[in-house]
């Protein structure tokens, strides 16, 4: 980790590692130090947008800081004719207060709206903070988001899930509805971690083979399962980078969309008639109970028994595990809890003015999530070694044994 560019990904491993969070060398401290510099910055470019006369940046003075968490050095920029005065780290002040601390990480981690900030800095402290400046402050951040998006992975992911959450964002001067796609997975500790987020308009075998390879791109060599909601061409596209992955498509999602073509009347009856078929014990079990299903329902329903035999391959590879692992793959829960954090953050928003507005405060609902994600999932020692053994070799590399 050095002075400028704060890896969240580092630092989490320094804390595992024993590492103060505060002091001087504190990887708390680190991150004040960084987003004050990042504040100060963009009141100088602030400052030098409304200055009447020619004028640019000349540097930086350097002081030392007291804060709630420890001392740091700040780097304070400079303009040449010396008009600039900073308000957030007043030229001759040493202390930065606790509540500034707390101000500036929750611009970041919080994704409060710029007025919001705004008004919150103007109660708090009784600075007049611009719009532009809360936005030039948060935009600061992006360079960040950007290096947490292209850092280098794991080798070996036992399980990954793939859910899509969609956002209106302005392009080209007018509201277009993007599909985010949160990439979740299993770590070999068996703690979640998001590998990344991907945005699009369009999804398609071109685009998963792109999310694919940036994966790869970044180290991942191996994935065990990949847990989907039957998007288009996902399945061939892993196959072309990970050709020994299995996919599993999501059974929840199945149902939902097969329940949207049972008429009201018949969806009770036809409800309890599904269950023995994703409920089944063994695979055998459940393709009796979906020919079961389809005499019963093939001729009024044709169109949902297909889609569950076109996808039965896909969808009933859980059948071979045990219930503990079952209970992980069969859904992608695990990812849609990490959509009901983003919704959160972005409620009171109706749309986006840009990707990056949006993207950045996604950033933030990860950064809280991910804070949660301490301790690996129940039972994870059992299912590593039975995962070990049902994909025999593709794991030595990686366990210590």
């Amino acid at each position: 980790m050095t002075n400028n560019k704060f890896n969240f990904n580092d630092a989490v491993k320094e804390l595992q590692a024993g590492k103060n969070l505060n002091g001087k060398d504190g990887v708390l401290t680190s991150l004040i130090k960084q987003l004050t510099e990042a504040a100060l910055q963009a009141e100088i470019e602030q400052n030098l947008d409304n200055d009447q006369q020619p004028n640019r940046k000349n540097g930086a003075s350097s002081k030392t800081i007291k804060s709630s968490v420890g001392s740091f050095e700040l780097n304070t920029p400079r303009d040449r004719n010396g008009s600039f005065e900073p308000q957030l780290v007043k030229k001759n002040q040493t202390t930065l207060s606790d509540e500034i601390d707390q101000k500036i990480l929750s611009m970041f981690s919080m994704g409060m709206s710029y007025r919001d900030i705004h008004k919150h800095i103007e109660d708090m402290y009784g600075m007049n903070v611009a719009t532009g400046t809360v936005s030039a402050i948060t935009d600061k951040l992006i360079p960040e988001l950007k290096a947490w998006l292209q850092r280098p992975l794991d080798s070996h992911y036992p399980i990954v899930w793939l859910d899509a959450i969609h956002y209106k964002v302005k392009e080209d001067g007018r509201y277009v509805s993007k599909a985010v796609y949160t990439l979740l997975a299993l770590n070999m500790q068996g703690k979640k971690e998001i590998l990344g987020l991907h945005l699009s308009e369009n999804e398609g075998a071109n685009y998963w083979l792109s999310v694919q390879t940036d994966l790869n791109n970044r180290g991942v060599k191996d994935i065990l399962i990949a847990c989907v909601d039957g998007l288009t061409g996902f399945p061939e596209a892993i196959a072309t980078i990970f050709p020994e992955t299995e996919t599993q498509l999501c059974v929840i999602h199945q149902i939902r969309n097969s329940m949207k073509y049972i008429a009201s009347k018949n969806q009770k009856e036809f409800m309890a008639d599904l269950k023995p078929v994703y409920r089944a014990s063994t695979k055998e079990a459940a393709e009796l109970a979906l020919d079961e299903l389809e005499t019963k329902w093939g001729d009024a329903y044709p169109l949902v028994i297909n889609s569950w035999r076109r996808k039965w391959h896909n969808l009933s590879h859980y059948f071979k595990y045990p219930e503990h692992i079952r209970k992980v793959i069969y859904t992608t829960n695990a990812v849609e809890a990490v959509h009901r954090q983003f919704r959160k953050l972005t409620k009171t928003k109706g749309a986006f003015p840009n990707e990056n507005s949006l993207l950045k405060l996604l950033y933030a609902g990860i950064l809280n999530a991910s804070e949660k994600w301490t301790m690996p999932i129940h039972n994870w020692s059992l299912c590593l070694s039975q995962l070990a053994i049902y994909f025999e070799g593709r794991l030595d590399s990686v366990l210590d044994i």
